[in-house]
């Protein structure tokens, strides 16, 4: 397939008001160069298990050892990501369960002096690593809105004191990924 950029649509699922980012990457990425940038542009440290899931079939890296999963290393982007509208999944974090829904909104041609990947817009932060999933990240903020809950003093202690559910630095984001190109 020729060379062409993927408008891709990253959704955190089961989080209201949603968890969104949209970015522009090639259609030449491996799977496993994907995950790298979904780490950077959604906010996470890279410190869980994680795997894709398209069309019944499941992508991963060999060294988690999950059965049933091709090799991410070696599956690009236009071969599961073929069409406007296509949808892949991304689970990062098997315990706290963070599935994210890729969507293709347009497929481009490259522009000539453009870097790629780029973020183009998103909307907030992304929770915090180890929060207990979309259920406990709901209660989590729950309980930070209330100055008076009991657990109040102890999340904050917990959390980065400038975290910000509502927050997104676009301008930090692009910066990771032109280092990371």
């Amino acid at each position: 397939m020729a060379d062409a950029i993927l408008q891709l649509k990253i959704t955190l699922k089961h989080i209201r008001p949603p968890v969104w980012r949209r970015i522009q990457v090639s259609n030449q990425l491996t799977l496993d160069k994907l995950h790298r940038i979904l780490q950077m542009v959604m906010g996470w440290t890279g410190s869980h298990l994680h795997q894709f899931a398209s069309g019944g079939m499941m992508y991963s890296l060999p060294e988690f050892e999950l059965e049933m999963c091709e090799n991410s290393k070696k599956v690009k982007l236009h071969e599961v990501l073929r069409n406007e509208r296509a949808k892949l999944i991304y689970e990062y974090d098997f315990g706290d369960g963070w599935e994210h829904e890729i969507l293709v909104e347009k497929i481009l041609p490259p522009e000539k002096g453009k870097g790629y990947p780029i973020c183009l817009t998103g909307k907030r932060a992304c929770p915090p690593e180890d929060c207990g999933g979309p259920w406990g990240y709901e209660e989590l903020l729950k309980i930070i809105r209330n100055p008076d809950h009991d657990e109040y003093e102890e999340r904050i202690e917990w959390l980065d004191e400038d975290f910000d559910p509502e927050a997104f630095d676009i301008d930090e984001v692009n910066l990771m990924l032109k280092s990371a190109r």
